[in-house]
Formats: C-alpha cells, sequence, structure tokens
C-alpha cells in the first residue's frame, strides 16, 4: 500500500478560517475540502461524475432529471466549495457556460491550484459577497439562466442575507422561465430553519420541494435539504427520491405544503444565520 498524501492547507485571508484539502482514504483520486473542521465538498479528479456527498448527489439528480444529457446550459452558483458541481456539469453537458461566485478568493485559488479545472472548461470565477455580486451581475443574464445553485456558507452556517423573500426574488429575476433554484440548506430537529428556506421559497416561486435523508427530513437527525424551486412545472419531482441515496424522503406538492407549514417567511428584517452543528458531529 502506497503512502496516504499529507492533507494541504491555508488559512483564508478574508474569514480567517482555515482550509485543508484531505485525500480520501478509501478513493484514489479523491480529495475532500474541509472548512474549519467542516468537510464543504469531495471532488473525484479521474471521474468528476463522482459524487461522493449525500446532498452533492440530490443535487445532480436534480440536475439529470431537469436538463437534457449532453445539453449545454447556463448555471450560476453561489458558493465555490471545490468546484464539485461545476465539474460534474462540464463533465455532463460540455460547452455549458457556468459563473461560480465566492467571496473567499484565497479559496479559489488554494482549490484551482491543487485541483485543477479541466482544461477548456468555460467557469467564469466572480469574487465578493453572493448576493452583492449577484444583484450587479450584466442585465443581459436576466432571464436568461437554466440553474442556479445556493451553496453559502461561512464555516459551517449559510449567512442570513442568502435566504430571505428579497434574496430570492433578485435570483428569480435571472433564472429564465424553465429555469430552476437548488439551494442547500442544513438543520437538525425541529427543522425550523429548513422549513422556513422550504416555505419562502414556495412563497416566491409558487411551489418547490424539499429532499434529504429520512432522518433528516423527518426532524431526527443534523443533516442537509436540498429544496428546489421553479416557476415552472417539475414533473419528475416524485420520482426524484427513488434516485437516492437512500433512505430518502421528497416532500414536494401538499407534502412539502405540510412539510413546511411550521416554517416562518424570512425578509431581510428577519432573517437569521442557519443554526451550528454541534462541534463533534463530523469527528471521526
Amino acid at each position: 500500500m502506497g503512502v496516504m498524501p499529507s492533507p494541504l492547507q491555508r488559512r483564508l485571508t478574508g474569514s480567517g478560517l482555515i482550509a485543508q484539502i484531505i485525500p480520501d482514504p478509501w478513493r484514489g483520486g479523491g480529495w475532500t475540502l474541509d472548512i474549519d473542521g467542516t468537510p464543504q465538498s469531495h471532488v473525484d479528479l479521474s471521474d468528476p461524475t463522482e459524487l461522493h456527498f449525500d446532498y452533492i448527489q440530490r443535487i445532480g439528480h436534480v440536475i439529470d432529471m431537469a436538463f437534457p444529457s449532453a445539453a449545454a446550459i447556463t448555471a450560476l452558483h453561489l458558493g465555490a466549495g471545490a468546484l464539485t458541481i461545476p465539474r460534474y456539469i462540464e463533465a455532463t453537458r460540455p460547452n455549458s457556460r457556468q459563473q461560480v461566485i465566492e467571496i473567499e478568493r484565497d479559496l479559489i485559488d488554494f482549490v484551482r491550484e491543487h485541483l485543477p479545472l479541466p482544461r477548456g472548461a468555460s467557469i467564469r470565477c466572480r469574487y465578493g459577497d453572493a448576493r452583492e455580486v449577484m444583484e450587479a451581475l450584466p442585465v443581459g443574464l436576466l432571464g436568461q439562466v437554466d440553474l442556479i445553485v445556493v451553496d453559502v456558507f461561512r464555516g459551517a452556517r449559510t449567512p442570513a442575507h442568502v435566504t430571505s423573500i428579497e434574496f430570492y426574488r433578485a435570483a428569480q429575476r435571472l433564472l429564465s422561465p424553465d429555469g430552476i433554484l437548488v439551494a442547500n440548506v442544513t438543520d437538525g430537529p425541529p427543522m425550523t430553519f429548513a422549513r422556513g428556506q422550504l416555505a419562502t421559497l414556495r412563497h416566491v416561486f409558487g411551489d418547490a420541494l424539499a429532499t434529504g435523508e429520512q432522518s433528516v427530513m423527518r426532524s431526527k437527525r443534523f443533516g442537509n435539504v436540498v429544496l428546489v424551486a421553479s416557476a415552472a412545472p417539475l414533473p419528475w419531482a416524485a420520482k426524484l427520491a427513488g434516485r437516492g441515496p437512500h433512505p430518502a424522503i421528497t416532500a414536494s406538492g401538499s407534502e412539502a405544503a405540510e412539510w413546511s407549514a411550521a416554517g416562518t417567511l424570512v425578509t431581510d428584517a428577519t432573517a437569521i444565520d442557519s443554526p451550528p452543528p454541534a462541534r463533534t458531529l463530523f469527528r471521526t
């Protein structure tokens, strides 16, 4: 057995948090991006279609069910991580136009130095606060974006200002008539934050769904919930849970209304950061 490479490390200038790129001990070519002790992303350089984390797999399934295979799309990613989803889209839908907004320039530099993007990929990185940069994008993008992925974290928490009605309305203006917004949120029992986010998306878009691991959706443990919203119907919503990872639950239609009923609509005036996980959650 070969010697396992040591983790790579950099202190991020903006936040002061420590970012590490850690080799996957079980999969050659696999690397995990960890920030402040929280695993953020996983990349397999030999196969960018290999989506390791539970929530990333669910986002991949949404993309595959919503957009034809190999057909180029226009995508906007709020939050970079290790650029896992942009790599996936480039591999499965070549010639897609993608933009990534990330507040930590050091993070992008760190990731691209050690986990380089495919040569020739049309992935442009913009730097700054996700909401501020999104709202200042060229007017030519209004109504032209097929997919917006909101995966913004400050350490282990989603900042309040990217959770409100006002924020989601600004994002909605960029979407094409059939465009889809996907948001990754984390929460724990009683899932007050996630339920409020689904209620807020349903208020803005008219309808939205939530999907996640069964025990998370049933409010038994802390974890990720993937939210999907669109002004257009999502005829594949009922089939999403069947794509895995299992066990999974998808709340759509009347079930989404019921799941989010206890949630409170979030405005700029009432928004708060997502709850932090227990510090021991990611210890091995």
